[in-house]
């Protein structure tokens, strides 16, 4: 519950963040009338956000075991690639946020069509939408929780509204490069575990070798799949099962917080080792790199400036 509240809680605050910019920016222009085309491809994001969950959540009961190992592994790996990309996304574009999407405001208006409107709020809620669906589903799948990790996604996208509620009205200050720095951190260990639990899937499958096929490597003393330094390279990394039961309060919580299962393949350990030193070395070096004296950046201003209300705008 604590994972999906603070998945939910950054990606809905980052949402919340695209649509005060962009409401704002229509109301300091005096072009309020063109609200509704924005809430509507907002409402249309949401929508496709939730089509897709329930198409994972439903669509897949007809299927084999191996089709449903398949397609679990095979989306959580993209939804390793999404939140990957989207991490240093906004560790890279934070700065110039306001600026980009004012500027497809701009245009949008200019062109004066109908759609064009429409397909910036869209555009600008889908990613985050589409994203924290495939996330939080393969997080499901692979708690096996389905109502208490919903609950606190839920909860979280609910603190995020309020949150930014009290942020467009300056209510309340937020650091922004803080935010994001330490929620992508997490995120980083998050998408480890996701990507482990995608192995896992894939192995279950047959996609890749493992201890549940022929290709498992055996311990020639016990004649069984082999353990630790006998399991190399397809066979178990570790089995704690004894001393973590999977079922268990702390299983739940070392999974859904660092990715640990009790019975792991080398190929999951592996993976998670590699991610977190691979992508967790970029995200370190890139927030602690130097920033410029640029102006009032958007990767550290509070987000109050970033949304900023008519009034204040006219100010």
């Amino acid at each position: 519950m604590l994972a999906t509240f603070l998945i939910g809680l950054r990606e809905g605050l980052e949402a919340a963040l695209v649509v005060g910019i962009l409401v704002a920016y229509l109301s300091r222009l005096g072009r309020r009338d063109v609200l509704p085309r924005l809430w509507a491809g907002i409402g249309l994001a949401v929508v496709l956000a939730l089509g897709i969950g329930a198409f994972l959540t439903f669509g897949a009961y007809s299927l084999t075991f191996e089709a449903q190992e398949l397609i679990g592994g095979t989306l959580s790996l993209l939804a390793v690639a999404m939140v990957t990309w989207m991490i240093f996304w906004m560790q890279r574009t934070a700065r110039t946020l306001k600026k980009s999407l004012e500027s497809g405001l701009d245009r949008a208006l200019a062109s004066g069509g109908l759609w064009a409107i429409v397909a910036i709020g869209f555009v600008s809620v889908a990613r985050e939408g589409i994203e924290t669906t495939l996330l939080l589903w393969s997080m499901v799948q692979s708690f096996g929780d389905a109502p208490a990790a919903l609950a606190g996604a839920l909860l979280g996208l609910a603190t995020a509204v309020v949150l930014g509620w009290l942020l467009s009205r300056g209510m309340l200050r937020l650091d922004l490069r803080v935010f994001f720095t330490w929620t992508g951190a997490f995120l980083v260990i998050v998408a480890a575990g996701v990507l482990a639990y995608a192995i896992h899937d894939l192995q279950e499958a047959g996609a890749l070798p493992g201890p549940f096929t022929a290709s498992a490597t055996i311990d020639a003393a016990t004649g069984a799949v082999g353990v630790g330094a006998a399991g190399i390279p397809f066979g178990w990394a570790f089995d704690a099962s004894a001393a973590i039961p999977p079922g268990s309060a702390l299983a739940a919580v070392l999974q859904a917080t660092v990715g640990f299962m009790p019975q792991m393949t080398w190929l999951q350990v592996i993976a998670w080792t590699l991610y977190v030193a691979i992508v967790g070395g970029f995200f370190a070096r890139g927030a602690t790199r130097p920033r410029s004296a640029a102006p009032a950046s958007a990767a550290s201003a509070p987000l109050s400036t970033l949304t900023t209300t008519p009034r204040q705008g006219a100010a």
